[in-house]
This record gives C-alpha cells, structure tokens and sequence, in this order.
C-alpha cells in the first residue's frame, strides 16, 4: 500500500479493492512495532537464552530463569511461546521427529583416553554426578586433575543447571591460585558443559575445553572411577534423609578421606595432597 501510495494511487482506493479498513492500516504506519509486540520478543529472547543454556528445563523453569533475567510471565505465557518455537525440554516426552541426536561437540576431544598428565593443572576431568535423598536429588559436579587425582573444584547443588558446572570451574580456578590458563578440561558432551555459560567460563580463565563421544563411558573413565569409589564409599552407605546430610557427607569425604588419607598405587602410595606436595617442593627447588 505505501508503495501505491507513492505512485499516486490514493491509500482509500487500495483498501477499498482490497477489502481493508483505512484505520487499522494507519495504526500500523504509525506503529509497525507495537508495545506488545515488543514484550513477547523480549520474553521469547529470554525463554529462548534460558533454553540454550539448560536444554532439560522444561517451561516452567524456563520462565523462573526467563523472570531473574528480569522478564517476568505467566506458566501459561511461558507455555505458548515454548511451544510455537518447539523449545521442548530434552528430557520430556518425544515431539515430532524421534531419534534426535544429541548436540554437537564444541570441542575437539583433546585427551583421546590418555588420563595422565607430568604436572598438575595441565588436564583437569569433569563430570555430573547425582543421588536421591527423601528431599530430592542432589547433583555433584567434580574437577580431578589427571596428575595428582586431586578434586581441585566442586560444586553440589538440588538443580542441575548450567551453573552447577561453572561454579565448580571457578572454584577449581580460584582454588589454585596460581595462573591455570592452557589448561584442558575435559568432559563429556552434556548440556551443562556445551553451554555457552561454560564455554565463556573457559574462555575467561583462558581453559582449554575438551570433550568425548556419546555414549562412550571409557572416554572419561578416569572421572566414572573417581564417582563409583564415592558412589562406594559414601552414597550407597544408607538411606539419605536431606540434602544438606548428604552434602556434608560429600565435601567431608572429598577433603578430609580421599585426599589426605586414601593413598593410590599410581601415585607410589601416596595420597593426591602428598603427592602435590612433592611435586611443587620439586619444582620449587629446581
């Protein structure tokens, strides 16, 4: 209609053969983006970023991580803008196509089942783990480094978020101390560790990512060994009332058991602090 208009046909005669009322077109000439129509967009943007980074979420959660983005809305609204764009939680029933692949890789698998490395902080392993207690699940996400064994970050949350698993990579980082950057982290292809909160943790502390094939538990089975001694030792030993018994059990564990009092054949009998230990007198004398 503009473009008629502009060749000298009057807007009246273009709706009338057209069957349009004249009002409704000048509300659009006036606002071809209206205020609504803005709100959605930056709803669906939200929703849309929330997706991204934990693809299991379904709406609902979509919608709390979509409101302390700071765009507050309704289940419902929630809903219909998931639904008409298809962001279904990947652990939700199967819609349309069956036998979705997983997502692709953002890394290269840089440690190709070679789980040692000649001085910590040069190949650090990261999984998920999880457990049920009477409350609910409560999810672990660990760092080993491959030298000494040692968990050098951890993080224990009741959501499985991608958060879970940058919390753990600040704390492996701020744990340390010293410059980390060139190291490779390695993992398997969940959501959590192919989101771009991940991938931009990585990018911050100058980390290099690293990741396995699907379904090939042998890829990380350095970090599938450290999880079934815990799995052994302390989530399998009875019946967990709260989450916060099992979280104190977990770190007691972590700190006090297996890294000063559980010694390892690989590392001469020693435990990962002893072991760290020497390492860096070593390298401090030379």
């Amino acid at each position: 209609m503009k473009e008629l208009a502009a060749d000298g046909i009057p807007v009246t005669v273009t709706c009338r053969v057209l069957k349009l009322s004249r009002q409704p077109y000048y509300r659009w000439l006036r606002d071809a983006v209206t205020a609504a129509d803005w709100v959605e967009a930056e709803r669906a943007n939200a929703l849309f970023d929330a997706h991204r980074d934990d693809p299991e979420f379904g709406y609902r959660f979509l919608a709390d991580e979509a409101e302390a983005a700071g765009q507050p809305m309704s289940g419902r609204t929630a809903w219909r803008i998931c639904s008409a764009n298809q962001w279904w939680s990947s652990f939700g029933k199967k819609r349309g196509k069956n036998g979705k692949k997983p997502g692709p890789p953002v890394h290269d698998d840089l440690v190709e089942r070679d789980f040692t490395a000649d001085t910590p902080d040069q190949v650090w392993l990261t999984d998920i783990t999880e457990h049920w207690t009477d409350e609910g699940k409560l999810y672990l996400c660990a760092i080993k480094d491959a030298c000494s064994g040692r968990i050098v970050g951890y993080s224990i949350d009741s959501r499985m978020k991608s958060r879970l698993a940058v919390t753990a990579l600040d704390n492996a980082v701020a744990r340390r101390e010293d410059d980390v950057s060139g190291c490779i982290v390695h993992s398997d292809r969940g959501s959590q560790f192919r989101s771009r909160k991940f991938v931009s943790a990585l990018n911050r502390h100058g980390l290099v990512g690293s990741m396995g094939r699907v379904g090939a538990a042998g890829d990380n089975a350095a970090m599938e060994s450290f999880f079934a001694l815990l799995q052994k030792d302390v989530l399998d030993r009875h019946r967990w009332s709260t989450r916060e018994q099992l979280r104190i059990a977990i770190v007691t564990w972590i700190e006090r058991t297996y890294h000063r009092r559980r010694r390892q054949a690989r590392l001469g009998r020693l435990t990962p602090i002893e072991y760290e230990t020497i390492i860096n007198t070593a390298a401090s004398a030379a």
